[in-house]
């Protein structure tokens, strides 16, 4: 019998397989737009790495009701797919058809029946997630963007100084937590809901002190958008997510003289997936050295750009490389190597843990505001 771990955890490098939910209703009379439209998107996709099928089928009950549901080898290639400029372009024509949409992502723990996906899966593995997680019915998400060079403080002050929303968004929906960062001209915005991330998203953008921030940052953004225009909005917001690829806390809770932290590792093109699973491998080994001052870490990947949000005990100049997610010299010379050197230095006479070590103070992003609701 497999033995269930206490640590709460979440991750897309299990190997597992993935299946994609996207649930969606149609605007009236759109259905011969939006077949033209999946066509379209269902040619492209086929040809992605990862990708194993795809179905769309349409409610018995209410024909505006749709589902497609795709199968991909494991969440990396999915992750790397939908978050990528071709994706944003390739479902824009979907965006004009569609009233409400909403995707779910789930790894595959069990299955019956003889399956070709099953045998080709085989390959490299069962393909199925080895054992249930330990969850804490929080979704944590973020968004990044960058402001025009020059107006960091206004930006930093506007952010710091908005009230806050209503934190209650339904019975099962309530928002706990919103921690705001900037690195240089980068600004990070972390959030943790407890119950449906979507709802609580839609919630947010319909709050008046939300959309007033939004609204006094527009000038500075170096991405213009317009958010009276739905499909700018959407658009902005999607190029903005940074989903979460792995997460993991200790099963003791939170400590009370945890500090959060967000580090920025910006990676060399290409290798920001191949950064965000070593920083995950190196958060689990840590998760098992009872001294090490890492309470929880997040990590948030899009592209080149990874963040990892960590709840410290103290300082991070305790454990540095824990802290940073290098343990030991090996570690920290394959994590220098995926990193972008601009961000390292070219000072040849260091060590990499040297190196590691002194990235890890310009790493450090500048807390603007952390609230809990």
């Amino acid at each position: 019998m497999t033995m269930l771990s206490e640590r709460v955890s979440q991750s897309a490098f299990d190997g597992s397989r993935l299946r994609v939910v996207l649930l969606l209703d149609l605007h009236d009379g759109a259905q011969q737009r939006f077949l033209t439209a999946y066509e379209h998107m269902r040619n492209q996709v086929a040809s992605v790495a990862g990708h194993v099928s795809d179905q769309l089928c349409q409610s018995i009950e209410n024909p505006s009701q749709w589902l497609i549901t795709s199968e991909w080898e494991s969440a990396p290639p999915f992750l790397a797919w939908v978050n990528s400029e071709e994706h944003v372009e390739t479902v824009r024509p979907l965006h004009d058809c569609v009233r409400d949409t909403r995707s779910l992502r789930f790894s595959v723990l069990r299955e019956t029946g003889n399956f070709q996906a099953t045998a080709e899966a085989a390959r490299s593995g069962t393909g199925l997630q080895s054992a249930p997680r330990v969850g804490d019915g929080v979704v944590r998400h973020a968004i990044t963007f960058t402001v025009k060079p020059g107006s960091e403080p206004v930006v930093a002050d506007i952010l710091a100084s908005y009230t806050s929303p209503e934190p209650q968004v339904d019975s099962g929906t309530r928002l706990r937590r919103t921690s705001l960062f900037m690195h240089g001209n980068r600004v990070v915005r972390a959030i943790e809901v407890q119950g449906d991330l979507l709802a609580a998203l839609r919630h947010v953008a319909q709050q008046p002190e939300v959309r007033a921030v939004e609204e006094a940052i527009n000038p500075y953004l170096e991405q213009d958008r317009d958010l009276d225009d739905p499909n700018s909005a959407r658009v902005f917001f999607t190029r903005a997510a940074l989903p979460a690829v792995h997460h993991l806390a200790t099963a003791g809770g939170e400590h009370a003289t945890v500090q959060r932290h967000a580090l920025y590792y910006p990676a060399k093109p290409g290798c920001g997936m191949a950064l965000a699973r070593l920083l995950a491998q190196q958060d689990e080994a840590a998760a098992d050295d009872p001294s090490a001052p890492i309470d929880s870490s997040t990590i948030f990947q899009r592209d080149d750009i990874v963040v990892r949000l960590v709840d410290a005990r103290g300082s991070l100049d305790s454990a540095p490389m824990i802290a940073l997610g290098a343990q030991g010299p090996r570690k920290a010379g394959v994590l220098a190597r995926l990193i972008d050197h601009d961000a390292l230095g070219t000072n040849s006479s260091l060590t990499d843990e040297e190196r590691m070590s002194r990235f890890l103070a310009s790493a450090d992003m500048r807390l603007i505001t952390d609230r809990r609701a």
